[in-house]
């Protein structure tokens, strides 16, 4: 308990949740007496980067790095414009189509948002949008990224939970697309509800020349899906594919990149990807320090106290997993969440660990959108200049369709783990 309190002190002190974790390893050891795992230490520290699967992490940022530089984000927004553009409020469905893309090739919700809010509000402002709702689509299309693979959440969790990464994004699929389904419904709400604009017509030549324009930029998505699906390549050679492609594309295809832009690129993904692995390295000697507390034993027999039912303890995790998400971002989260609930939950109730995933990094996606910590929210109000209340209150609709997923989700196990199956 005492180990519990530091921790909690910690993060109430504003110490990072990286050092927080592996400061809580040495109270641990304090409180015990037990010096002599001061000699595991080191070894459990660096066991946690040792994962051949946290290989596709620096890859997928550096895809994100090039395809922001080539020009590949705004040639699949013209791929979706000229698909949907000439739809009643066809714009903000391209909004959501082009999401749905980019997730495909980003996995990131911050980065999406902000790569999209440059690109897509601007289109709908000038095109008779409020832009306030334009930002919101915009902001509620980016929570694509943490469930469309490639995820990077998805990696982390594979990590911690020893799945393989390329089965979870699989798993991730049907239930992206439910969100997908669930954020048009809501579109075509909004859409009523303001008075969307019906974009002109396109000609069909400008037509044919977008999707042509779009096509190279269309086969990194298509690249990293199928590969994986189709067995040819593991998430993280597909990752390596993919920014070779990208980097090809936006130097000598559209020309947008040049040389110079190559080195930054990898200097950007490298100290995001190192961010990263010092939380899963503090990650491992969280594990370690609540294997010795025996926590997952205490919380199982909590949670069995209150329920035997496995859907009623997905439906209570849920609840739990929104409040932490409201205060955590969701990467320490998953490092919070996992170690301790995921054994319960297959131990105690039985669940796939797919579906926890699954419901996991979905629920935690959440956070990134409301206050007070929601970063991809901030991120939003400071591309845009809205306020983040006037965000977080349009977006509401969409998280309530993802609250009615979670919920199928875990009624279902199905929806999550069927695909996977069936592959």
């Amino acid at each position: 308990m005492i180990a519990a309190g530091s921790f909690i002190g910690f993060l109430a002190a504003g110490v990072p949740i990286s050092f927080a974790l592996i400061l809580l390893a040495l109270v641990y050891i304090a409180v015990t007496g037990n010096w002599i795992l001061l000699q595991s230490f080191p070894q459990q520290f660096f066991g946690g980067m040792e994962n051949y699967g946290l290989l596709a992490l620096p890859l997928f940022i550096l895809l994100g790095e090039f395809m922001n530089a080539g020009g590949i984000g705004r040639r699949l927004m013209a791929l979706a414009l000229a698909i949907l553009g000439q739809l009643r409020g066809g714009l903000a469905y391209v909004n959501l189509v082009a999401n749905m893309m980019m997730a495909s090739i980003l996995g990131s919700t911050v980065a999406q948002i902000t790569i999209m809010s440059r690109i897509a509000v601007p289109e709908m402002e000038r095109a008779g949008y409020p832009k306030d709702v334009s930002v919101a689509i915009t902001a509620a299309g980016g929570l694509l990224a943490p469930i469309i693979p490639p995820s990077m959440m998805f990696i982390i969790f594979g990590v911690i939970a020893q799945l393989p990464i390329g089965d979870l994004f699989i798993a991730g699929i049907v239930p992206g697309v439910m969100m997908f389904v669930g954020f048009l419904l809501v579109v075509a709400w909004l859409g009523r509800k303001h008075g969307f604009p019906t974009t002109p017509p396109m000609p069909l030549r400008e037509r044919i020349l977008a999707v042509r324009n779009a096509l190279p930029a269309a086969l990194i998505p298509v690249t990293i899906v199928g590969t994986i699906l189709g067995g040819i390549a593991t998430p993280t050679e597909a990752a390596a594919i993919a920014s070779a492609a990208a980097a090809f594309i936006g130097l000598f295809v559209y020309r947008e990149m040049t040389w110079k832009q190559i080195l930054p690129a990898f200097v950007s993904a490298g100290r995001g990807s190192a961010v990263v692995l010092f939380l899963i390295a503090g990650a491992q000697v969280f594990s370690w320090v609540i294997t010795f507390e025996n926590l997952p034993a205490m919380v199982a027999a909590w949670m069995q106290s209150l329920t035997t039912n496995p859907v009623a303890f997905l439906l209570m995790l849920n609840v739990m997993l929104l409040l932490l998400g409201m205060v955590v971002d969701p990467i320490p989260a998953i490092i919070l969440v996992v170690p301790v609930f995921l054994p319960v939950a297959m131990g105690v109730y039985g669940i796939d660990p797919f579906q926890f995933g699954v419901i996991l990094c979905l629920n935690l996606t959440l956070g990134l959108l409301t206050p007070p910590v929601g970063t991809g929210l901030f991120a939003a109000a400071l591309m845009s200049g809205i306020r983040a209340e006037r965000i977080a209150r349009l977006i509401l609709p969409f998280l309530f369709s993802i609250a009615l997923v979670l919920v199928l989700l875990a009624v279902f196990p199905w929806l999550s783990t069927a695909l996977k199956d069936a592959v």
